[in-house]
């Protein structure tokens, strides 16, 4: 017997026989997820929203806009608002094959950049991750370490030892839940959303009997007077819709699990843009007020609650601040990389591994910062300099990516994907898509010549806009004409 793709309602499952079984290109992880196990409704899909925005990161945004971006305040969070309503777009757009289909990020992508094309995309997006990834069990780790610490002075007493092994708990943590699978990841959001945002809501509470927050609303940007606000807030926003540039590409791995795309769609819009603007406000009335609190301006939350002097309120927090880590980790940095890695060669590399190779990156990653740590080497390289520089800069570059996904499901394939091709490697996608890779090298061409010869500034400095558009314009360009070709020689009508 042979595979086929079986239609149920509005979605397409795969009926995968031994022709798929001996492929090189499947295996039972990366398989489209049957219909019946598509279980997660929007109250799902929104937790796991507020699961992952609810993060250290995140709580950091508004201090990094107005510190390096020469914004206000008020501009600051309403640049975060925006920003997530604009990447809810491709968010909700590039989980709509996902939903229909079954099929992770990695297999989608096999549609636009090839069968072992795909490898390459899936790579750029997996080692973001892993990055992420390890500055997360970082911040996890200190969590652990400062929980221990208030009840334990032995534990105290190890210093930035008992952060390294407070790293390495937190990893296992991880590992483990996502190993378990989606139902796994699917209950920690589920629980851990409702509890997160009582605790930031009381949080805020808090802080505003500490601090007046018409006058931290009212504190000026800091960029010369007499400035146009422009160029400083798009050059904020390109950032802030980097900050999920990754999600917007791997949405894919979770809405494979989406009881419908009016649940995908609803969750995404409920769970996202408040969230994110509602934390990040957080993190700047809580800043304002760590003066009043601990005596000095402490922008990282986990800091802030190891000094207060109350070891109740410090394990609260701290176990507070490690579920609201584990939540964001477990799903924004550890799904995807484990599906992209097990993309490369999918019968030796199955979810648990897959899972493992993403947490040895993930230390590998981090051992500089851990070696410091230990006292074993000297670096004046940070966790802070890599979030706020590297990783933000270099998400710009999976603009293009976005883009070409768009394309190439609504524009050049009208939604329609052939699902047994997709794994037998013998059918309509080749093994590399000429026009993925050459409307994905163009914009990040023109992007490292921005960066290494100061021409093209506003290329760079609104790279993912600018990514996203031409990628997606050179695609519809390049395929498209191939596409009318093909057409044209086996003597059909010509559609796109």
């Amino acid at each position: 017997m042979t595979s086929k793709a079986v239609k149920v309602g509005e979605f397409y499952e795969l009926d995968a026989q031994d022709d798929l079984a001996d492929s090189a290109y499947y295996n039972e992880d990366l398989a489209p997820t049957r219909v019946a196990d598509r279980t997660w409704n929007k109250t799902n899909i929104a937790a796991l929203w507020v699961g992952m925005a609810i993060c250290v990161p995140t709580y950091t945004l508004g201090g990094v806009l107005t510190a390096y971006f020469g914004l206000s305040v008020v501009e600051a969070l309403v640049t975060i608002l925006l920003a997530n309503i604009v990447v809810l777009l491709p968010l909700t757009l590039n989980a709509f094959p996902g939903t229909k289909y079954g099929v992770p990020f990695p297999v989608l992508l096999r549609s636009s950049f090839g069968i072992v094309g795909s490898n390459i995309p899936c790579l750029i997006r997996g080692l973001v991750a892993c990055g992420w990834f390890g500055i997360q069990t970082m911040f996890g780790g200190l969590a652990i370490h400062l929980l221990l610490s208030a009840l334990s002075d032995s534990w105290a007493s190890l210093g930035p030892v008992g952060e390294v092994i407070g790293f390495f708990i937190f990893w296992a943590l991880n590992i483990y839940i996502v190993i378990r699978g989606s139902e796994s990841i699917k209950w920690l959001e589920t629980v851990a959303a409702p509890l997160l945002l009582a605790v930031g809501v009381g949080l805020m509470i808090w802080a505003g009997g500490k601090v007046s927050v018409s006058e931290v609303l009212a504190t000026p940007a800091n960029r010369p007077e007499g400035a146009s606000v422009f160029g400083y807030f798009f050059a904020g926003l390109t950032a802030m819709v980097g900050f999920w540039a990754t999600l917007s590409l791997n949405i894919p791995d979770f809405s494979r699990f989406a009881r419908s795309q009016r649940d995908q769609v609803l969750g995404q819009i409920i769970g996202l843009p408040l969230t994110m603007f509602f934390f990040a406000a957080l993190g700047v009335v809580l800043t304002a007020a760590s003066a009043t609190l601990v005596g000095e301006t402490v922008s990282d939350p986990i800091s802030l609650i190891g000094k207060i002097d109350s070891p109740f309120w410090v394990v609260i927090s701290m176990v507070l601040i490690i579920i609201a880590t584990l939540s964001t980790n477990t799903a924004a940095n550890v799904v995807s990389p484990t599906n992209d890695f097990q993309n490369i060669a999918p019968k030796y590399i199955n979810n648990t591994r897959g899972v493992l190779l993403t947490g040895l990156v993930g230390i590998l990653l981090m051992g500089w910062e851990l070696l410091k740590k230990l006292g074993w080497i000297q670096s004046d390289v940070s966790v802070e300099s890599l979030y706020s520089n590297w990783l933000l800069g270099y998400s710009s570059l999976l603009g293009p990516i976005a883009g070409i996904m768009i394309v190439d499901y609504f524009l050049i394939k009208r939604q329609k994907l052939d699902l047994v091709a997709l794994y037998s490697g013998n059918g309509r996608y080749p093994a590399f898509n000429v026009a993925g890779f050459v409307a994905f090298l163009l914009p990040v061409g023109l992007t490292l010549i921005s960066l290494s010869f100061d021409v093209l500034n506003w290329f760079y400095n609104y790279g993912w806009f600018t990514g996203a558009a031409s990628g997606a314009v050179i695609y519809y360009v390049v395929a498209g004409s191939k596409a009318r070709a093909v057409a044209l020689d086996e003597g059909k009508p010509v559609t796109s």
